[in-house]
């Protein structure tokens, strides 16, 4: 028996038992407001991505009717798509937000960082991350990693504390026994927040589908113009591809996972609409980023690594 099926009957049975949404909602409302009470300068990772669409609705959610007293952070690699662009500016001026951008380009161009022969720019994203943290004080910083996501971030706490340079240690993290989070950190430190660790791409569908959140349309299956490289089918642009050996096709695709365009790969999918969708993850046995984003699949412990840099 699954556990939305636990669930229903429990609710069924008991009328003032929570759903497992209900549940996993009133967890992240917790921890927002939490943060609210232990730090001074909180920011929110936002991408324009689902998860981080979730985030934001569940901090919305958090402070309403008040607005929300945090700030938005992307770091923006330069090759984002130009349908997830026009959301995060719209719902940033929709919600009269604040809107910290980082540019990739800008360090770039200022020799602080170097192009990668390969054209991907999400492994540059860490040193425009710290100088960003470092630049505005966050002493803390919500991301919205999923533990069933990636095997290193598994090993996250939902508070995951950093050092001065924004490296992790998984030795560092403590325990988070009865969801009690321990905030303290030392002068130049900070803490990573990961208000969705115990939720599921299945469970952020399905809230999805429940609170009626709008998303950008390439999570939809839409046709759309790529060409396949190490088995993912990839989005031409401006960062290098493709190659003369890859031909450009026309496909009826869908993205699990946003990113940089370079590493972000299409599933094949005619799922159109968000029932689509959960029917199509509720059969599949990848991850989406197991699935579509080359950037993990550089090593082993790509992941892993990136995150003892600084990365999320």
């Amino acid at each position: 028996m699954t556990t939305a099926t636990h669930s229903l009957l429990d609710t069924q049975e008991n009328p003032y038992a929570l759903s497992h949404l209900d549940a996993l909602e009133a967890e992240s409302v917790h921890i927002f407001r939490e943060v609210a009470g232990e730090f001074e300068r909180p920011v929110i990772l936002f991408s324009g991505g689902k998860d981080s669409i979730v985030m934001l609705h569940l901090a919305l959610k958090a402070f309403w009717p008040a607005a929300v007293p945090f700030s938005l952070l992307h770091v923006d690699t330069g090759h984002n798509f130009p349908e997830v662009i026009e959301y995060r500016d719209r719902t940033v001026a929709e919600h009269n937000l604040r809107l910290h951008v980082a540019h990739v380009q800008d360090f770039i161009d200022d020799g602080r960082l170097r192009e990668r022969p390969d054209g991907t720019r999400n492994p540059l994203q860490t040193v425009p991350l710290l100088d960003a943290i470092e630049g505005n004080k966050f002493d803390a910083v919500f991301g919205g990693g999923r533990r069933d996501e990636e095997k290193a971030r598994a090993k996250e706490r939902v508070f995951s504390l950093r050092d001065e340079f924004g490296a992790w240690d998984p030795r560092r993290q403590r325990p988070e026994l009865w969801s009690l989070y321990n905030g303290r950190h030392a002068v130049g430190e900070h803490v990573r927040v990961f208000p969705l660790s115990n939720w599921t791409e299945l469970d952020v569908w399905q809230y999805i589908e429940r609170e009626g959140i709008e998303l950008p349309e390439i999570y939809y299956a839409h046709h759309r113009d790529v060409f396949k490289r190490d088995g993912m089918w990839l989005t031409a642009g401006e960062w290098g591809g493709p190659k003369d050996t890859e031909p450009v096709e026309q496909r009826l695709i869908r993205y699990r996972t946003v990113g940089d365009m370079s590493c972000t790969g299409a599933v094949d999918s005619d799922a159109a609409t968000i029932a689509d969708v959960i029917a199509e993850i509720a059969a599949s046995r990848l991850t989406e980023r197991g699935a579509t984003r080359a950037d993990d699949k550089m090593s082993e412990a790509a992941m892993e690594d990136r995150k003892r840099e600084g990365y999320f």
